[in-house]
């Protein structure tokens, strides 16, 4: 797979962590049960992503209406990869991406400040029939990052710090993709 095209993440030896931004009453939820219950909703897709600035973006660092809080959700990696074996580039025809029980799709990966980069960042769209697996099965762990969030916001917002606001942000590498998923997931293939 291209460079501008690999997977980056934070990850160890046996999970990878996303990122999600959601309401306080579902993030606030969440964190009580040390899991996804209600009110978030296994009804609809649910777009994970592996950059931590990409839903800074997203989220306008967590002050978007309905994102306001930030959460860190280690999966296992075998769910990760399993969820990437089923999925369809939301590019592909639409009876496909209809079909589809994971959608991906690429975007420009974001500087702290919000530039779009020449790289793209991956985000992985859950759909409803895989919901309760990703929630019950694949997910091993929720950290509410939503002050260090604000925190580094702060630091980028007011100039002063970028290199201390760069170091509250995660770790991230490139993932290791097995060499039968990056055929599914590369946009050229």
């Amino acid at each position: 797979m291209a460079p501008q095209y690999q997977i980056r993440a934070d990850y160890d030896a046996h999970t990878i962590t996303v990122y999600q931004a959601y309401a306080p009453a579902v993030a606030d939820a969440a964190l009580r049960a040390g899991r996804f219950v209600a009110p978030f909703s296994f009804r609809r897709m649910t777009w994970i992503k592996p950059s931590f600035l990409w839903l800074m973006h997203r989220s306008n660092w967590a002050r978007k209406p309905g994102q306001e809080r930030v959460l860190a959700v280690r999966m296992t990696r075998e769910g990760w990869e399993d969820a990437l074996s089923r999925a369809v580039l939301t590019t592909a025809g639409p009876a496909d991406v209809a079909q589809a029980a994971v959608h991906v799709q690429w975007d420009p990966e974001r500087s702290p400040r919000g530039a779009a980069l020449n790289h793209y960042s991956i985000q992985v769209g859950i759909g409803r029939d895989l919901i309760r697996t990703f929630a019950d099965d694949w997910v091993v762990g929720l950290t509410d990052l939503t002050p260090t969030v604000r925190k580094a916001a702060d630091l980028v917002r007011t100039g002063r710090a970028a290199k201390a606001a760069q170091r509250l942000f995660p770790a991230e590498r490139v993932y290791p993709l097995p060499a039968a998923l990056e055929g599914i997931l590369s946009p050229g293939g």
